[in-house]
């Protein structure tokens, strides 16, 4: 093995046929292949990525092995797992259609090309602009690129109607309707204000003083939510057959598929299949603004970051509580 004019722990290695190849190695970790030359700005990426205990960018400059790449980087390691899954879906529609070109090269345009051809998929050619935003700035991270050409692009505006809060007939059917484990995960979206994922987490040591904690997987913000009337009194008829307040078979905690399933057979009985289970955070934010909640009460319960989603969730409540008031002052 050869060492001259090397940064300290890269070594070079002659193949078979006389090839010389670069290894960084800090013991007593195993020797990692380079790919980049000495010398070059490629290779100061490389060991520095190295030195900082991540690895290298793949050999290439392609979409399959920029989506490697970021699947080991520090950027993906912390993500939530249903962040993860949503963006894997993404990741895997660039590997299929990108996959081998090379993605130093992407141009503005050619993100607008992708996004236009999925026009018909709004949702999906949105996500796909924020995901491939994301991608880029790993880009640049790994010296691939000094721009993002995803930057400043606009998702698709569709013609889906826009998530509502479950009406109050809605509700009061629903609870009509539902009972066990289809009736607890109900109270506990609708009386916390929370997303599906951090209340299927929900463990019955998380109860305390009159309340629940809480610990957001978007947010990671640390909330206590003080329980409803009727979501303790659901609790205190549930039974603790699991770490966790919702559980599948045998006290395991139930997955957001089973979730789903249970609580749309019951939404399914009382016609109300377009109220979903997000809509039920929508509820508990416009409920909150009826009663006179100011933005930061209302963050308080939610976990919303910003005031901005706040008046967004509870807008419509707002503007319903104002009319009448505006209304009656007519009189």
């Amino acid at each position: 093995m050869i060492r001259k004019h090397l940064p300290p722990y890269v070594e070079t290695r002659r193949g078979r046929k006389g090839q010389t190849y670069h290894y960084f190695r800090r013991k007593p970790g195993k020797p990692v292949r380079m790919h980049a030359e000495p010398g070059t700005p490629e290779f100061a990426t490389e060991y520095a990525l190295l030195l900082s205990g991540r690895p290298p960018p793949p050999p290439g400059r392609s979409f399959k092995g920029l989506v490697r790449s970021y699947r080991e980087s520090s950027r993906w390691a912390p993500l939530a797992p249903r962040t993860k899954a949503d963006y894997a879906k993404v990741l895997d529609f660039i590997v299929e259609r990108l996959g081998d070109l090379p993605a130093d090269k992407m141009r503005r345009v050619d993100v607008v090309r992708l996004r236009d051809a999925n026009a018909d998929t709004p949702r999906f050619a949105t996500y796909a602009v924020q995901v491939l935003r994301i991608l880029f700035e790993h880009a640049k991270d790994i010296g691939w690129r000094d721009d993002n050409p995803a930057t400043g692009v606009s998702g698709v505006k569709g013609n889906t109607a826009e998530r509502q809060p479950w009406p109050a007939d809605a509700i009061a059917a629903y609870r009509a309707a539902a009972d066990g484990k289809a009736l607890l995960v109900f109270e506990l979206l609708h009386g916390t204000g929370q997303r599906i994922g951090d209340v299927l987490r929900m463990r019955w040591d998380h109860l305390a003083d009159g309340g629940i904690w809480v610990r957001q997987g978007k947010t990671k913000a640390r909330l206590w939510v003080p329980l409803t009337p009727a979501l303790a009194a659901v609790l205190a008829d549930t039974p603790r057959d699991g770490l966790t307040i919702v559980t599948a078979h045998h006290g395991r905690p139930m997955s957001y598929r089973g979730a789903h399933q249970i609580v749309m057979a019951v939404r399914r009985q009382i016609d109300a299949e377009a109220y979903d289970l997000h809509g039920l955070r929508y509820s508990a934010a416009s409920e909150l603004a009826a009663a006179g909640c100011t933005d930061e009460q209302i963050q308080a319960i939610t976990g919303h970051t910003t005031t901005a989603m706040v008046r967004r969730y509870a807008g419509a409540a707002r503007q319903l509580v104002r009319a009448k008031e505006a209304q009656e002052r007519r009189k």
